[in-house]
């Protein structure tokens, strides 16, 4: 088997909105995705073609939270806003997320097809101990 080596050439023909961005920074943020979705011989996705899609998905997710498509370089804030005012610019962002939900992942468009892309990876399956007489 094999791991998936980083093409920021094919990330960024997939993916136009990152074209300015650094390859180096699109590494970094692709070695973090291995974080959420192994890149091993052993990993639940055992077809390198879906797994490399998989985990560019993942890379722009991190890279957009990062804030590499902010004009200024600075993070998105992370969490839904609970708040907001107008005068004197104000908003509050609340990142409550139960246990084993994919709200972290909805953040960003990126993560959010990620989460319905690895349902299969994440449901239930069952293998038998295989009985001896």
């Amino acid at each position: 088997m094999a791991i998936v080596t980083f093409d920021a050439a094919l990330f960024k023909t997939r993916y136009p909105e990152f074209a300015s961005v650094a390859d180096a920074s699109l590494q970094a943020c692709f070695d973090e995705a291995g974080l959420y979705l192994s890149n091993a011989d052993a990993s639940p996705v055992q077809d390198i073609t879906r797994r490399a899609m998989l985990l560019n998905m993942v890379t722009a997710h991190i890279a957009t939270l990062g804030g590499v498509l902010n004009a200024d370089g600075k993070p998105s804030p992370v969490g839904r806003v609970s708040s907001a005012s107008e005068g004197s610019v104000s908003a509050s962002f609340d990142y409550t997320l139960p246990a084993g939900s994919g709200l972290w992942f909805s953040q960003t468009q990126y993560g959010a097809a990620f989460w319905q892309a690895t349902l299969p990876y994440r449901s239930f399956q069952y293998v038998s101990c295989p009985t001896v007489y």
